[in-house]
């Protein structure tokens, strides 16, 4: 990602954009009526985006707790000064572990792990991410309820 400068972005792209994060599954076809194109022009535009790294893959969302994972925490972890790149590829090789930010603050990474229940989170915190060379501490945040935001979208 460093270095890497923002893609320009006609109305046209943002509309395309938006749509496909409100629902990923949609028709190419339903697309460009939605967004008053061509199927040609969509497909143009849709192949451009993933070219471009503007798209970066095409998902499914899961319900956490109808998919069996009722246990959702957010580590905080200090880190060792340059750990960062082999911390991030080891915990992305961790069951259970969604999301891995490097962030600023009182802390220097910030992880979502979602686990069937408390013992498995207490497995994953503390013999997995403790494990992982370069992390000096933790502190985890148990997450009782969530709301789900719009996410990046561009119209209203």
């Amino acid at each position: 990602m460093a270095g890497r400068s923002a893609v320009p972005l006609d109305d046209i792209d943002r509309q395309i954009l938006s749509r496909l994060l409100e629902d990923g599954r949609i028709s190419v076809r339903a697309l460009a009526e939605q967004v008053h194109i061509s199927r040609a022009n969509a497909y143009t535009r849709i192949g451009r985006l993933v070219a471009e790294d503007v798209i970066t893959g095409f998902t499914a969302r899961l319900n956490p707790q109808r998919a069996g994972l009722g246990t959702s925490a957010y580590v905080t972890m200090s880190i060792e000064q340059n750990a960062w790149r082999d911390i991030s590829r080891e915990l992305r090789a961790i069951p259970f572990v969604e999301h891995v930010a490097l962030v600023t603050g009182d802390f220097d990474a910030l992880v979502l792990v979602r686990a069937p229940d408390n013992l498995t989170l207490r497995k994953v915190v503390l013999e997995r991410i403790h494990a992982v060379p370069g992390v000096r501490s933790t502190r985890t945040w148990l997450v009782f309820d969530e709301v789900r935001g719009r996410g990046a979208t561009w119209t209203d």
